[in-house]
């Protein structure tokens, strides 16, 4: 077991913010005053960092706008009824769902602490896990939707306007939604890409039920105009360049896996889902070069002359976990460590001595790590990872704010930019004041 898992260096970030992404953003304002339902989809691996701070403030001007700062609205039966107690019945419809997609690809365990412990800090939004891939998501958020449209029957139909970060899956969600809200098979409506930045304009709007009418809308995936400064940065632009959330050209992919390599040991420190890739025998590593070396070795990845492509076998890490690895990666135990009886017990090892049960890193997702003290009662478990998710979403709500405070959400560049548009402005109206004086004399 890995018992110290240093952080890995990372490059600085880089901007990428094509003008489709600052046109969507200059339009929100006006598309919200004519939506009922704000569909944000986050990607469930970085369910912090795919947070977009530039929709947030749109979005809350909005409620604000229609008085409903705080809505509470209780997901659907599993049965398919409609819930008998759903708040504003009648009033003008104004609700945030947070879809956290790709569920598959995050360990079962820590979905229900994070639901719990965002709940309690933002009941104004309803936090839904979702898969494509698995229809029983999809069928109950179509339920949900459905369900808050009834809310206002006096309404001929409710809009649905879907954002979110580029590359989450908001087209292929829409036309999943579709084929449960509209009876009878259906051609897929909107193209998808693995690429980010593939949808560049609004879409028309797309009917996603027929009682009651229900329309959706898909938007492009915005990008923040800067990642911001220093480690924060930096590791907010590699975690968004794995999921393929950003370019991957505008990274070098060793550093990818790198990151990649540090977040599965934190994952499963004691048997990351990358042994399978190394030769039988292999013990979990920090080090990338080693654990290039093995794997190139392992796969026989040589370039000629003989020596190892590790730059090959990087890539090839990289695209293994976002095929395959992310799902064996997502079946990560619960408990890696307790005592009993004076002993360590890991998936049906005992190891008789003690220190090997000190405190390990642990973690969910690639947003989410924290210590775990083996001496925490089992039966105490679940309540542990809801406190530890909320010390995180605390921490990264407090550290948001201060960033924004110190104005780390412009770069220098951007900064430049700004100064120079503000300088010719004063000069324009300079001009404008002498030409009118003369004007009057």
């Amino acid at each position: 077991m890995l018992s110290a898992i240093p952080f890995p260096a990372l490059p600085a970030p880089p901007s990428w913010f094509p003008g489709h992404m600052n046109r969507f953003s200059k339009q929100l304002p006006a598309l919200l005053s004519r939506t009922d339902v704000v569909l944000e989809l986050r990607d469930a691996r970085l369910p912090l960092t795919s947070i977009n701070q530039n929709l947030e403030g749109a979005i809350r001007k909005w409620r604000a706008e229609r008085g409903r700062d705080s809505t509470v609205i209780a997901p659907p039966s599993t049965s398919g009824a409609a819930h008998p107690a759903v708040p504003g019945y009648g009033g003008m419809i104004c609700e945030r769902i947070v879809v956290l997609n790709k569920r598959d690809l995050v360990p079962e365990w820590g979905v229900e602490p994070f639901r719990k412990a965002m709940a309690s800090r933002f009941p104004d939004q309803i936090v839904h896990f979702a898969s494509v891939n698995k229809p029983r998501d999809m069928k109950t958020l179509s339920e949900l939707l459905v369900n808050i449209a009834k809310t206002n029957p006096h309404a001929m139909e409710m809009n649905v306007l879907v954002v979110g970060m580029p590359n989450v899956g908001k087209s292929t969600l829409l036309n999943s939604l579709r084929s449960f809200g509209i009876a009878g098979r259906r051609p897929k409506a909107l193209q998808t890409s693995a690429q980010p930045g593939h949808t560049r304009t609004l879409s028309t709007r797309l009917k996603i039920s027929e009682n009651p009418l229900v329309y959706s809308y898909d938007s492009p995936g915005v990008m923040l105009p800067f990642l911001g400064r220093g480690e924060q940065g930096s590791e907010r632009g590699v975690k968004l360049a794995l999921i393929a959330g950003i370019k991957e050209s505008l990274y070098d992919v060793e550093a990818l896996a790198n990151y990649l390599l540090y977040r599965l040991n934190i994952l499963d420190p004691v048997s990351p889902a990358y042994l399978k890739l190394l030769p039988p025998g292999s013990e979990p590593t920090t080090n990338i070069d080693i654990f290039l070396d093995q794997m190139a070795s392992r796969l026989s990845m040589r370039l000629r002359g003989g020596d190892l492509d590790t730059c090959r076998a990087a890539k090839w890490f990289v695209e293994w976990w976002r095929k395959e690895g992310g799902l064996i990666s997502a079946s990560a135990p619960k408990s890696l460590a307790f005592i009993s009886d004076g002993q360590q017990h890991h998936q049906g090892h005992c190891h008789p001595d003690p220190d090997a049960a000190l405190a390990i890193r642990r973690g969910w997702g690639f947003d989410f790590e924290w210590t775990v003290d083996p001496f925490t009662p089992m039966r105490a478990n679940s309540e542990h990872v809801e406190h530890k998710m909320g010390e995180c979403i605390d921490a990264c709500m407090r550290m948001a704010e201060e960033h924004e405070r110190l104005g780390g959400g412009v770069s220098q560049t951007q900064e430049k930019k700004r100064a120079w548009q503000e300088k010719q402005a004063r000069r324009a109206a300079k001009n404008k004041a002498k030409l009118a004086g003369r004007k009057g004399l």
